[in-house]
């Protein structure tokens, strides 16, 4: 959906300048996120993750246009089985044991040059020729190894397979900007529920909404085969501007792009396709359900029926049903599941192929680093394509930093709601001695009662007691679990997986219980289950020792209108930053969506997790750009100028608040524009666009536009809300602005505590924006 809004056809929305290797070892300290440059031997030589390497460097003249972003038509081997594979006879190594010099080991490297990809420079039909004789040049210097990759839209790079010495020649190299090893990046799902018999909602509601728009999902690719991605009538005029295609055979072809589905790529070098599951498609297919899940969620057409087990369950509907989808799956299934993963060479080829085809949302529901690295700089050049990016906060909750830490991606935590729950009630086998009742989250409708039996006790010929505790499949004895309830802990194999072998048991029912401080959920298990927490939990184990005959009854309690709060694992932003995240929050907990057929024969499942909130998001950026022609920024400003923020929830846990599915249905009238320029910010010379403002206890000030985005003259009263120890004050009191117009706001605080709140601003109609401060130490 090319061109819409005001200078929406400019590519490069005014980021013109080019980034600099000093830039990222400069700028980023500022950042607190990224340390100083760390020498080839600091490097883990395990072939997953390490130290970012950067230099200082001045720009280059790159220039733009002409999207290309292919892997390299020449790699230097076929994909080998790990990314640190295929060993040069041209080595550094030591001395081999018959006392010749043995071959240094080569292992793939993200090389990043100065200078923007040709998204974020001037239009020049050279620009991708230019950029491509810059990187022959740099790889010049190392032998001329062949790419396994080039990237010249979102960023000017390249993938290569080479030793430490030569990564260490490359980063002192003035012309290039960053050289980091590759690594292997886990997803933003808390995992997968199939559909049981229960009652599940969808995240979109309407039939209409992202019509002409295309969002891009880099993920473990999709099954195109539902009616939620079949090409039907009510999906608008064709995006405009978008150049995708459908690469792949057999399993994936030309006939899996349809008038919704407009474009399939795959990406493997980087991960190895040697290192992929013996059951896993090498193409755009999806044969691991969470790309299908966050796809259809993001963009499922809408008014298709839920069936599962024989019943009908309802109509689903994604967010934007009108929107087309754009699959690029850069992450792939292994055959030990603690292998699976998305590798940083694949996401980066995925992202600039995305920006090379003119994606106007791009989703990427996969975990980071808190800091800024090629995943990040490609995000930024996607960005400067004109896409709004929508990336997952992830699942480490309190344990580590919010994820895309960058001011150019739109960093999304979760958030739970209503939730379906039931009771656990128990009672002696005579039924003379009642038990406590206890609540927790329940799915199923169904009530069920049984003799309550810990699988502990249930232990199947074979297996052991550890096994059993934790309801692995196949651990439990039919004989003693047979029209039973059981009480599984969690932990050790997925939470639907334990219903299974309940139900593989025949037993009747499950109490899960959690054995450390976590949330509930209320997955759509195999046999009707109650998920309970830890304090619970205890609770209910110590009653059951005491009484090993009694019975349990399950039953629903429907839906709860408790608080939305943001759950334990939705990771939160870090106070030694200067740019606060996550943007904002979204609906991250039991969210429906499609499934695979090879995943689940009903091909229905619930998603938990901050990937399954930021595809809620990417559908809602879809609707904005369709129904108000805002470019990217002004969707960007319009999501959080527009999110509700929770009560008594810190901004370092929610950002600007909870973002609604029909976010286009209430008018804002005031936004907070980022157009300012983020290569001039990261080499230090500009000011931080970012609707957000991080101010420190010593004092300071911050200045943010906000510009009337509305049809009709209004007056805003400016006021600040919290913030009670910093004596903050905000100027001007009040803006009168015409359609269009801008005025600044500044605002001040003196030596203080740490401290938040937010300004806010209110027209004299009632349209509100607000605008998150944090005052750190």
């Amino acid at each position: 959906m090319r061109g819409l809004g005001p200078g929406a056809s400019a590519p490069a929305r005014g980021l013109r300048r080019l980034v600099t290797a000093a830039v990222l070892s400069t700028s980023l300290a500022s950042l607190g996120v990224l340390g100083t440059a760390a020498p080839a031997a600091a490097v883990p030589d395990d072939g997953f993750g390490g130290a970012a390497r950067t230099t200082g460097a001045s720009p280059s003249s790159s220039a733009s246009a002409t999207p290309s972003s292919t892997p390299s038509s020449t790699p230097t081997a076929s994909p080998t089985a790990s990314p640190t594979a295929s060993a040069s006879a041209d080595g550094d190594a030591g001395a081999a044991t018959d006392g010749t010099q043995a071959p240094a080991e080569r292992r793939l490297y993200l090389v990043t040059l100065t200078g923007a990809g040709t998204a974020g420079q001037p239009e020049d039909p050279l620009a991708t020729v230019r950029l491509r004789a810059e990187q022959d040049a740099v790889l010049g210097r190392v032998g001329s190894p062949a790419p396994v990759y080039r990237w010249t839209t979102a960023l000017n790079g390249v993938a290569v397979r080479l030793t430490a010495a030569e990564a260490d020649d490359l980063a002192a190299l003035p012309e290039v900007a960053l050289v980091e090893p590759n690594s292997v990046r886990t997803l933003a799902g808390r995992g997968v529920a199939t559909v049981g018999a229960a009652t599940a909602e969808s995240a979109g509601t309407g039939s209409v909404g992202g019509a002409g728009t295309v969002v891009g999902v880099v993920d473990t690719g999709l099954d195109p085969a539902s009616a939620a991605f079949a090409d039907v009538p009510g999906l608008g005029s064709a995006p405009g501007g978008f150049t995708g295609t459908c690469d792949g055979e057999g399993a994936w072809g030309q006939a899996s792009c349809t008038g919704k589905v407009v474009a399939g790529h795959s990406f493997v070098e980087g991960f190895g396709a040697d290192r992929v599951s013996a059951s896993a498609s090498l193409s755009p297919l999806d044969t691991d359900g969470h790309g299908t899940q966050v796809a259809s969620i993001a963009a499922g057409n809408s008014g298709v029926t839920v069936r599962a087990g024989g019943d009908s369950l309802g109509s689903f509907s994604g967010v934007a049903p009108q929107a087309r989808v754009a699959v690029y799956k850069a992450c792939w299934t292994a055959p030990d599941p603690a292998d699976d993963g998305c590798a940083t060479a694949d996401l980066v080829a995925a992202i600039d192929q995305a920006a090379s085809d003119g994606v106007d949302v791009l989703e990427l529901a996969v975990d980071g680093p808190a800091r800024l690295d090629t995943v990040e700089l490609a995000l930024l050049g996607a960005g400067e394509s004109g896409a709004v990016v929508v990336a997952a906060a992830g699942n480490a909750g309190r344990t580590r930093t919010a994820a895309h830490l960058s001011p150019w991606v739109t960093t999304v935590g979760a958030v739970r709601g209503a939730q379906r729950t039931g009771s656990v009630s128990v009672a002696s086998s005579d039924g003379r001695t009642s038990g406590p009742v206890l609540s927790g989250a329940m799915a199923a409708t169904t009530r069920v009662s049984g003799r309550l039996v810990r699988g502990v006790e249930a232990v199947a010929r074979g297996a052991t007691r550890a096994a059993a505790r934790l309801c692995e499949p196949g651990s439990l004895d039919a004989a003693t679990v047979r029209d039973a309830v059981v009480l599984c802990e969690r932990g050790g194999v997925g939470r639907i997986d334990k219903s299974a072998a309940v139900a593989a048991a025949d037993g009747a029912g499950m109490v899960l219980v959690n054995t450390a401080p976590d949330g509930v959920d209320a997955d759509l298990h195999a046999v009707p289950t109650v998920h309970l927490d830890q304090a619970d939990g205890r609770t209910l184990e110590r009653w059951v020792a005491a009484h090993p005959l009694g019975r349990a009854t399950l039953a629903p309690q429907g839906v709860t209108s408790e608080r939305a709060r943001v759950p334990a694992f939705s990771a939160g932003g870090t106070p030694d930053s200067p740019v606060l995240k996550p943007d904002v929050v979204a609906t991250g907990t039991d969210v429906l969506g499609v499934l695979p057929a090879s995943v689940s024969s009903d091909r229905w499942g619930v998603l938990t997790g901050t990937s399954a909130a930021s595809a809620v998001v990417a559908g809602a950026a879809a609707r904005l750009a369709a129904a108000t022609g805002l470019e990217a920024q002004g969707v960007r400003a319009r999501l959080v100028a527009g999110a509700t923020p929770l009560r008594g929830v810190s901004v370092l846990r929610q950002g600007a608040g909870q973002v609604s599915p029909e976010a286009e249905d209430s008018e804002v009238g005031l936004l907070v524009p980022d157009r300012g320029d983020y290569r001039d910010w990261l080499a230090g010379a500009g000011r931080l666009p970012s609707p957000g403002v991080v101010l420190r206890t010593d004092g300071g000030t911050a200045r943010r536009t906000v510009v009337n985005a509305g049809t009709s003259t209004r007056t805003w009263r400016v006021r600040v809300t919290g913030l009670d120890s910093a004596d903050a004050v905000a100027r001007p009191a009040t803006v009168t602005l015409a359609p269009g117009e801008r005025a600044t706001v500044r605002v001040s605080v003196g030596a203080s505590l740490a401290d938040e709140g937010s300004i806010v601003l209110r027209s004299t109609d009632g349209l509100r924006t607000r605008i998150p401060v944090l005052v750190r130490r």
